[in-house]
Formats: C-alpha cells, structure tokens, sequence
C-alpha cells in the first residue's frame, strides 16, 4: 500500500465579531508593520476602513490594486508595496483574488524565481521554502476557501494562463471567518461564489487518491452549501446562513488539497480569457463534467446527488435544479462563449493540471466537448 500524508495545520478563529481579534493576532506572531492586501471593491464597501480600524496603532499600508482575475503585475506591484512600508507580515481581506494576491506578494518578496517556475504544474513546489513571511486571512465571500489554501492562482504575463503556485508554505498562519463581513455581498455574487465552494466539496471528493479526512470534509462542506446557499442568496442578513457558507468555503478547500478535476481545469481558462467569474464558471460548467464522470464513479456521484437534490434523476440534473434554484441561469453561450472559442479554450484547460486528478482520465479533445456540452 502507497504511503500518503495528511495535514490541516491552519488556525481559525470563527464567528460573528471575530475581526476584533486581529490586532492580538498580528502581536501574537510578533510582527509589528501590516500590509493589507485587497482590492477597490472591498474598499468601497467599507470593509477595509473596519480592518484598519481593527488593527488599531499598529503601522498599516493598504495595497488595493488587485484585479478581479489577479494578475501578475499585481503580485509584483505588491512586492513593492510591502518593501516601502518595511512591513513584516500581510492580512489579505477580500474574495479570492486578494487572498491569492497576499499569498503570492508575501512569496515574491523572498523569493525572486519568475513566478512561472513556481507553477504547480510543473513541480514549482520544489523551489518553494519555508521563509515566507506570515499571512493572515479574512475573507469576504464564501466560495474560494482561499483563507485556509495553501495556493495561489495568477494570470501570468509570459504565457496568459491562469497558473495555480501550491505549497504549504503558502498557508495562512492565522484566518479569521466572520459572517459579519460577508452579508454586504449581492445575491449573484453570493450565488457565484456558494457555487464555487459547493463545485470544490464536490470535485475533492469525486478526484482520485486516497484521503478519507478530505473526503469527509467534503461531504460535510456540500451538505451546508446545499442547506444554506439558497437562504444566503435571498435573505442576506441571515447570519447562520452566511456563517455556514463560509464554513463549506473553508471546508472546500481544505478537502481539495487531495485534488479538484476538470471542472476546474474549464473555469479556468474562462477567467483568464473571457474574464468570467471564476465561481460563475464552475457552475455553468459542472453539469456537463459530472455527466462525464458518472460512468467512472457512480456511487460517489449518487451520493452527492442523494446531498443536492434527492428528487433529481440523476447527478446532471441534480446540479442544475440547484443552479437554478440560487439564480444561475442559462450556459456558457448566454455569458459571452462561443463556438469559436473553444479550441483556444480547451488548450488552455489541458494545460490546467485540475484535470490530473479528475476521477476519468480527460484529453483535451474531451475538455473541448464538454465546453460544447456547457454552451
């Protein structure tokens, strides 16, 4: 039998209130100038001006020029950002994008390889060691997870392509969850990315391998997003609601280090392409992946169909009734996708190493018919 190891090291300090405990964790790791990382958005919605406000008198500089689909100018801006200030540790507070960004500025700060050779794809890993300044998460969505990832996701300039950077150096020392910070977000945001963290649960449990704790958390993680995304979209103000979401995010990502599958190997692509949300692209995609995999895990996937919708008749339509029911409407081509696009489209995706651990083995003509699948 293969041996395999097994990890979940991050703290987390969960509940309504939790951003007030920030500045004694900032002190607790005995760090003394902050670089937050976030972007325009979070800023205009004033959840920035409550983290510095958290942070108290210790020296802050906010670095918010993140894009939507982080890129890396981003990271490198931010390097520059966090040399001015002389800062000694990073609190990333936003969506994916900022908490990927920190990850990455907080990498590229000691470590000076283009970020490329840091690609996953590619056992960039390998370059990766352990002095990494120390991060701390506070997310503003439900649906990346990214707080307790232990990767990164940037578009990069040599080569376009959304690249995943993983190593568990890249974790988190501290993440702070409160469902307070998240009930600003519109429905369609809080539907995209619910859709996001039920699409990890899902994919981390189907992918290959053998990892029984990821697994578990993974159902548990689909249970919450499908017991409560659809309360969070249409009463934003429901706190057990918004708690649980970011509960399914973090338990999302945490059960995908074991891996995530071609579903994610499509979003991809429709990010960095076509400047789609990342967790709108998982929903409007998984329909056609989880109809490819049937024949290759069959209990697994009626079982979270049994999680999804019970009254379904399969895991297809399981997936759809719930896209529906939270809002997403329509496929690929009524958001902008096109036939034309899907031959660049899918080399791209077959360059996403996802698809590596999708439980059936998929060439790129396969991603190319399932982009046609999710038109």
């Amino acid at each position: 039998m293969a041996l395999v190891s097994w990890s979940f090291p991050t703290s987390i300090v969960f509940g309504n209130g939790a951003l007030a405990t920030l500045a004694d964790k900032v002190r607790a790791l005995g760090k003394k100038r902050v670089l937050v990382v976030a972007d325009r958005g979070v800023v205009a919605a004033g959840v920035v001006a409550r983290v510095t406000a958290a942070l108290g008198d210790i020296p802050t500089r906010v670095f918010d020029a993140v894009d939507p689909n982080p890129v890396e100018k981003n990271v490198t801006d931010g390097v520059a950002a966090f040399r001015e200030h002389q800062a000694d540790i990073i609190v990333s507070v936003g969506g994916g994008s900022p908490l990927d960004a920190g990850k990455l500025i907080a990498l590229a700060t000691t470590h000076h390889r283009p970020l490329q050779e840091y690609d996953d794809a590619i056992g960039g890993d390998a370059h990766i060691g352990p002095d990494v300044p120390p991060i701390i998460t506070i997310p503003t969505t439900a649906g990346t997870g990214s707080e307790v990832g232990r990767s990164g996701v940037v578009t990069l300039a040599a080569t376009g392509r959304k690249t995943v950077i993983f190593s568990p150096y890249l974790l988190a020392k501290v993440a702070i969850l409160d469902p307070e910070l998240t009930v600003s977000m519109p429905a369609n945001v809080t539907a995209a990315t619910g859709f996001d963290a039920l699409t990890h649960c899902l994919e981390a449990y189907c992918s290959k391998g053998d990892h029984p704790m990821a697994d578990a958390i993974a159902l548990g993680g689909l249970e919450l997003a499908a017991d409560f995304l659809a309360k969070a979209v249409n009463h934003p103000n429901d706190l057990e609601a918004r708690g649980a979401m970011m509960k399914a995010a973090m338990m999302g990502a945490v059960a995908f280090q074991k891996g995530l599958g071609a579903c994610h190997s499509l979003a991809h692509p429709l990010s960095s392409e076509k400047g789609m949300h990342h967790g709108l692209a998982n929903a409007l995609c998984l329909p056609a992946v989880v109809a490819f995999n049937a024949t290759a895990i069959p209990e697994r996937l009626e079982r979270c169909r049994k999680i999804i919708d019970a009254g379904a008749k399969d895991i297809e339509a399981a997936v759809i009734a719930f896209r529906t029911r939270v809002g997403i409407q329509g496929g690929l081509a009524a958001h902008g996708v096109t036939k034309a696009d899907i031959e660049k489209l899918s080399a791209k995706a077959f360059e996403d190493a996802c698809h590596r651990s999708n439980p059936k083995d998929t060439s790129r003509e396969d991603l190319a018919k399932l982009y046609e699948a999710a038109l």
